[in-house]
């Protein structure tokens, strides 16, 4: 469903990703994991168009959506991007954030949008807070608005972005619980993770980015059990480290 071939990305001089080769088949969960600053983010927002790349392709179904001249805009309905930081309009309610951008962005009919907005809200667990602020929700709440939003154009495809890294731990588990659901679904999604534990049950294949390459890819029982490449050892040493200390 989606492809990557040579996308290479610089700021400036500095080069953030050189040359990603990447396929997401349909249904399939793969997690992006690397150290801060390895380009996962980066990578995301060239996939969505947010960032334009300096060289190479990507494909969604086939087509190039990378070429120039391509309108972003009907591309961006087919992927869903949720970000680490929400990104909810503070002055809006919870379903005036979801049905926002469909009604405005992509022309849904007024009620349509509504029916469809309150039914995955309730799908959720967010029945009820339709009309709250987003001040009055808890951080996991505020994400899961977040992923119902992403939701709301049926997408091709998810690219969430360390979406519990801004969450207290207690709340990590409610927003990958519907991650979890979304896969049971067939949801074809590529999320950037430093949720380990997560990313070797959840995904079908795990890549490993340093310094924007992929250094190594493949199941998740071999990336964490048995890493071939020496950066992904010490990577995986260094947050087990961490989290005993």
């Amino acid at each position: 469903m989606l492809e990557l071939r040579g996308v290479t990305k610089f700021y400036g001089e500095r080069e953030v990703l050189g040359g990603i080769d990447l396929e997401v088949r349909e249904g399939e969960a793969v997690a992006l994991i690397g150290a801060s600053g390895s380009g996962k983010s980066t990578l995301l927002r060239c996939i969505d168009l947010l960032e334009e790349i300096d060289d190479g392709d990507i494909y969604l179904d086939g087509a190039a959506i990378t070429d120039p001249g391509s309108d972003p805009v009907p591309i961006r309905r087919r992927l869903g991007l949720v970000f680490q930081a929400y990104n909810l309009f503070p002055h809006r309610s919870v379903l005036e954030n979801v049905v926002l951008g469909a009604i405005r962005a992509q022309r849904m009919p007024r009620g349509d949008a509504l029916a469809a907005g309150h039914a995955l809200l309730e799908r959720f667990g967010l029945a009820g807070r339709e009309h709250d602020y987003p001040d009055r929700l808890s951080g996991g709440q505020q994400q899961r608005v977040a992923i119902v939003r992403a939701l709301m154009t049926k997408p091709r495809a998810l690219l969430l972005d360390e979406v519990t890294s801004a969450l207290d731990p207690e709340l990590v588990g409610e927003v990958l619980g519907i991650i979890r659901e979304l896969k049971g679904d067939g949801m074809t999604m590529l999320i950037a993770t430093h949720e380990m534990g997560f990313a070797r049950e959840f995904a079908d294949e795990v890549c490993h980015l340093e310094s924007g390459r992929i250094i190594e890819r493949g199941p998740p029982e071999q990336i964490f059990s048995d890493p071939a490449h020496p950066s992904t050892r010490r990577f995986l040493t260094r947050l087990i480290d961490g989290a005993r200390a």
